[in-house]
C-alpha cells in the first residue's frame, strides 16, 4: 500500500532546490555556476579530450585500416605506390605508398575512437582543440594538409609507467 501524496508535492520540491541554488549563487556569485559564457569565455578542456583527429602525414602508409574500420565511412583514402631506388648498388627496388588524399568529414563522423586505436603506426591521434564548426555543411570535409596543422595542438602522450 502507497502512502497518499499530496498534488504539487513533486513540483514544490523541485522549487526547493532551485530555490537553495539561487540563495547560494546570491551569496557567493560565480562559484557555483556549471557554465560559462562562451565565445567571451573559453572553457579549457583536460589534455587527453576528443575534440578533433589529427594526421601525421610522414607515418600515414595508406594501409586504409582506419577507413575499413570507421562504422560511418566519414575517412576518404586515396594513394599511389612508389618505387624507391635501392640504397646499395645490386639491392632490390623498394616499393612506397603515397598518400594522395586523406579526408574526414566531421558531419559524419561520432568519434568513436576506433580510426585513432586502429592505426599500426600511430598516423592519427586525439587534438583536444574543438573550434572547428563551420557554417557551410561542405567545409566539415577536412583534407589531409587542414588534419595536418592539427597535429601541432596534440599533447604530449603521459609517460610510460616503470
Amino acid at each position: 500500500m502507497t502512502t497518499p501524496t499530496l498534488p504539487g508535492a513533486g513540483l514544490l520540491k523541485g522549487m526547493a532546490v532551485t530555490f537553495k541554488t539561487m540563495v547560494k549563487t546570491l551569496i557567493r556569485p560565480g562559484r557555483y555556476l556549471a557554465t560559462v559564457n562562451y565565445p567571451k569565455e573559453k572553457e579549457i578542456p583536460v589534455p587527453r579530450a576528443r575534440g578533433v583527429i589529427a594526421l601525421d602525414q610522414e607515418a600515414c602508409t595508406v594501409c586504409m585500416l582506419c577507413a575499413r574500420s570507421c562504422p560511418d565511412w566519414c575517412i576518404y583514402i586515396e594513394g599511389h605506390k612508389e618505387e624507391k631506388p635501392p640504397d646499395k648498388p645490386g639491392g632490390r627496388v623498394r616499393v612506397r605508398a603515397t598518400l594522395d588524399r586523406f579526408d574526414i568529414d566531421y558531419a559524419l563522423c561520432m568519434y568513436c575512437g576506433i580510426c585513432v586505436e586502429v592505426c599500426p603506426f600511430d598516423a592519427l591521434f586525439w587534438s583536444p582543440e574543438y573550434e572547428y564548426s563551420e557554417y557551410e555543411m561542405g567545409d566539415m570535409l577536412h583534407d589531409m594538409d587542414r588534419l595536418q596543422d592539427w597535429l601541432a595542438t596534440v599533447p604530449e602522450p603521459p609517460p610510460l609507467e616503470s
